[in-house]
């Protein structure tokens, strides 16, 4: 092809030179990472009005509304009560089962939320994907957004119960870099489950096992130290680093008193930190990377 074809008739400025003025680039292109970081922060205001419409969609029909958010891991946390603290006598193992309990229901309830409602970011939006241009990790990021959201209210009522039964220190200010930390983790979580729910539809599928799986296997309903009399070595060191059960032994650690922990608080933080740095990021390159294949076939 001559110069001439692929030049600008009127100011003959080769085209690919003059897109590179503008800040063009090629149709279908993966913007870099960078690029596109800087592409969803212009699109904040976006993901926060999706966000808005999502809680509004889902809970808006329903009488009780956002109140729902608080029930359900109330809810939970008096099932798991009737059949793990009185019909099997966990609670004589904990001094205040209830607070125990319901810590960690809350916080497996937040991380459970947002993978569930994450796997169908892309695939359940296919319709806006295929006739709006965005970066398409606003849907998993607007979804995270809800869960936060919807958490804060259900931190809101934890402290109230566990409050009722635990003297309120200065420890329970260590609640919020907790906070931080895991709404970090699932964001992480909720864009590679996007991801991985747009490429395999059966994936979705297995999600409740996989979250019953972790939901054993992180010390909601039972103390910690149990696995400690049914394991041992590596199996017992890959169990308490379950970054579930991290989250949850360090809320336990900042509102409760004389709580049995699974490692020494250091090691928790920075476990802690470890994985929101892992599942954070890696989720983020992980989506980012199919970018240009999501809403396609």
């Amino acid at each position: 092809m001559s110069q001439t074809a692929v030049a600008d008739s009127d100011t003959g400025i080769p085209l690919r030179e003059l897109a590179r003025r503008h800040g063009l680039g090629a149709a279908g292109k993966l913007p870099s990472l960078p690029a596109y970081t800087r592409q969803l922060w212009a699109y904040r205001h976006f993901i926060a009005s999706y966000a808005n419409a999502k809680v509004t969609s889902s809970l808006g029909k329903t009488r009780l509304g956002m109140l729902w958010q608080v029930l359900t891991p109330l809810i939970n946390a008096a099932v798991y009560y009737l059949i793990f603290g009185l019909v099997l006598k966990q609670s004589r193992d904990v001094d205040n089962f209830i607070a125990y309990l319901c810590t960690g229901v809350f916080i497996f309830q937040f991380t459970q939320s947002v993978v569930q409602a994450g796997i169908q970011a892309i695939s359940g939006n296919l319709g806006l994907i295929r006739a709006l241009h965005f970066p398409r990790a606003s849907l998993p990021l607007a979804i995270a957004m809800v869960e936060v959201r919807n958490m804060l209210a259900s931190i809101a009522v934890l402290m109230i119960i566990v409050g009722i039964m635990e003297p309120i220190t200065l420890e329970w200010l260590l609640a919020v870099p907790i906070f931080v930390l895991q709404s970090v983790f699932n964001a992480g979580l909720a864009m590679a489950a996007a991801r991985l729910g747009s490429k395999v539809a059966d994936f979705k599928q297995l999600v409740p096992f996989i979250m019953r799986i972790w939901l054993y296997g992180s010390a909601v309903l039972y103390p910690v130290h149990k696995f400690e009399e049914a394991l041992g070595g590596w199996k017992l060191a890959v169990v308490e680093a379950n970054p579930l059960l991290v989250f949850i032994e360090l809320m336990r650690h900042a509102l409760m008193e004389d709580v049995k922990l699974a490692a020494p608080p250091l090691v928790l933080w920075l476990e802690a930190i470890g994985w929101t740095l892992v599942v954070g990021i890696g989720g983020y390159v992980y989506f980012w990377r199919g970018e240009k294949g999501y809403g396609r076939g």
